[in-house]
């Protein structure tokens, strides 16, 4: 005799109350859990589609109960309603198990004449935060951060929904970089996430449409007759029907934004937005209408996306940046928001030849948005680019070389450069080529800067912070890496950079924050944070100690972190180093703010000042730093699990 247990009437009326009162949460929750790859629309019709067939019918077996004492208390209904939800949107449970079998994500209810998407308040921010990570970590965190689940339960929940690893996925979640302002967003009790924002598709083009459909339908009739009375039948056509998108005239060429091209010297927002539409093939109707569908549908077109891009299709038009041919491609320039896609395709038309790749460019400004990648060539030793209309000169020089005065560039009058070379994939770091651009005196008086090349579509915006004049003093800001003091820096880091390929990167400004002599003879040594500031707003930094001569050594790394920053300006590092006398030390230095700085442990030291020298007998065992500020708190030293926090 079976003894699982099933839904009788009342365990299922329970179960709808349940679902009704705590329909919004749920709703986020598969939300959150299905992959962004989905776009908004789909996600939010597919989480309400998951919820509402999580109401489990009389006789339907229930499956395990889950143990009581977790934070939903008593109530299994809840917790069971979850899980129910939970295998509707969770690989390998679910549909998301043929979803994977047959390469195709499950099918969403259809909503005729309108697009849907969740409203303002942080869901948007946390799919993004979640992007990239396993349906059971994303699943995880909204458990733990959002519903308040403790670790045990979330772990329970997640082995009854059909995750496979559910306490590594716990760990993961835990692990994720999230900041509390977006919690307090999702957490607000005017954010519902089943409430969504619609707006109806373009109507005109879908009056159009529908009267193409009918007038196709009849000759579909027609022509279905002719090959019945003729005894032949065609192969059927299995091509998908256009999406959302089409519906919404984004796909439209002839509704591309486009841009005058005086725009940039008389606006306050000099940035993409004020791009005009230039190349020798804007005009081309056919081109512009193949970049979009590849957009829309990318197909065997390989698709490349920087780290916390989706590369889901506009929604409505986007703006045209650049379309025209170089070196025997054709190449397109679109914006959409916050992103920037660029389309490429052989002259010659071949599928196998195109390509389309999509960044993000959150906040662009005069230098993060001066320059675009255009093309590369072959062997990737260079690279055109199209520069921003405000740009007046482009040079080139090498970064390793801090006398470098580099060589004009070549620019087309549509801003497109002549081949420059780019840093080197790997191997050998012999030079490091970067551009020095300068705007026009329309914007800026004398304002030049330096961009480099690290692979993606946009370049990377260097600056250089000098060690502060005192603690008394005004803290600095970054300059621009085109003085003495800069390059002569630039130059001892610049093949660090080649660390950073592949990363969603706007910016890197080494920090020197800190001097001090070193023990036996060893000289002056200077304390400096790199910092690589992401379109997304963390970085990723790296503490370094640089020698009169040689290698500088690194000292700590963080990730996702707003230390080094505008909002992380208290920083505290220390570091093992050996003399050359061959003896051990403890050294640690603080920035501006830093009035004393205090260790314990296997070393015990105090300094009154920013930095702090120690003999190190073992040098074995840990050592905590502190630093006390002049305006009062203290700073623990970056360590990259946790410290150098204030």
């Amino acid at each position: 005799m079976s003894t699982s247990q099933r839904f009788g009437s009342d365990a299922v009326e329970h179960a709808e109350a349940v679902l009704v009162e705590h329909y919004p949460r749920l709703v986020r929750l598969a939300y959150l859990t299905l992959p962004d790859s989905l776009g908004r629309h789909a996600r939010v019709l597919l989480a309400h589609k998951a919820v509402q067939r999580a109401l489990p019918r009389s006789g339907t077996p229930a499956g395990p109960a889950p143990a009581e004492g977790g934070t939903d208390g008593s109530d299994r209904h809840l917790a069971l309603v979850r899980s129910r939800v939970l295998r509707a949107v969770l690989a390998p449970g679910g549909p998301a198990t043929t979803w994977a079998r047959i390469g195709r994500p499950p099918v969403p209810p259809f909503v005729w004449g309108l697009r849907l998407w969740p409203p303002a308040g942080g869901i948007d921010e946390a799919a993004q935060t979640l992007s990239g990570a396993p349906a059971p970590v994303r699943a995880a965190f909204v458990l733990l951060h959002l519903d308040d689940l403790a670790e045990d339960e979330t772990v329970r929940l997640l082995g009854r929904a059909g995750a496979a690893e559910p306490a590594g996925a716990v760990r993961d979640a835990l692990a994720l970089p999230v900041g509390e302002e977006l919690l307090r967003a999702l957490r607000r009790p005017e954010f519902d996430a089943s409430v969504v924002s619609a707006r109806p598709t373009d109507l005109l083009r879908r009056r159009r449409r529908a009267r193409a459909c009918w007038a196709g339908l009849a000759a579909l009739a027609l022509t279905l007759t002719l090959l019945a009375v003729h005894g032949s039948r065609p192969d059927p056509d299995v091509r998908p029907a256009a999406g959302s998108a089409a519906a919404s005239g984004a796909l439209d060429p002839a509704r591309l934004q486009r841009v005058s091209a005086e725009a940039w010297s008389d606006t306050a927002r000099v940035d993409f937005t004020a791009w005009p539409a230039r190349g020798g093939r804007t005009g081309d109707r056919d081109l512009l209408a193949r970049a979009l569908g590849t957009w829309a549908a990318p197909g065997t077109t390989p698709v490349a996306t920087t780290p916390g891009t989706t590369a889901e299709p506009p929604a409505r038009p986007p703006q045209l940046l650049y379309a025209g041919e170089l070196d025997g491609r054709a190449v397109v320039l679109m914006r959409d928001g916050d992103r920037v896609m660029r389309y490429g395709e052989t002259t010659t038309r071949s599928s196998g030849g195109r390509t389309l790749d999509v960044t993000r460019t959150d906040d662009a400004g005069v230098t993060t948005a001066a320059a675009l990648t255009l093309s590369r060539a072959p062997d990737g030793a260079s690279a055109r680019y199209l520069l921003a209309p405000w740009i007046a000169r482009a040079a080139a020089r090498d970064l390793l070389r801090a006398g470098d005065t580099g060589h004009a560039l070549a620019v087309a009058a549509d801003g497109v450069t002549a081949p420059a070379a780019v840093p080197p994939a790997g191997g050998s770091c012999a030079s490091w080529p970067v551009l020095e651009l300068t705007s026009s005196t329309r914007i800026v008086e004398k304002h030049s800067f330096v961009l480099t090349d690290l692979g993606a579509l946009s370049p990377v915006h260097l600056t250089y912070t000098p060690l502060p004049d005192g603690p008394a003093a005004p803290a600095r800001q970054p300059r621009e890496a085109t003085g003495p003091e800069a390059r002569a820096t630039w130059a001892r880091l610049a093949c660090r950079l080649g660390e950073l390929r592949g990363g969603a990167y706007r910016a890197v400004n080494v920090w020197d924050f800190a001097a001090a002599q070193l023990p036996d003879g060893a000289g002056r040594a200077v304390w400096s944070c790199t910092r690589a500031s992401g379109w997304a707003g963390p970085g990723d930094v790296t503490v370094l100690l640089r020698l009169e001569a040689g290698t500088p050594q690194d000292v700590a790394r963080a990730r996702s972190t707003a230390a080094c920053g505008r909002f992380g300006q208290h920083l505290l590092a220390g570091f093992r180093w050996r003399s050359p006398a061959g003896r051990w030390y403890l050294l640690a230095a603080g920035s501006r703010q830093v009035s004393a700085i205090t260790a314990t442990g296997a070393v015990r030291a105090d300094a009154a000042e920013r930095t702090l020298t120690a003999p190190w007998a073992g040098p074995d065992g840990p050592v905590s730093l502190m630093g006390t500020l002049a305006g009062g708190g203290t700073v623990t030293a970056l360590d990259g699990a946790g410290g150098g926090r204030d």
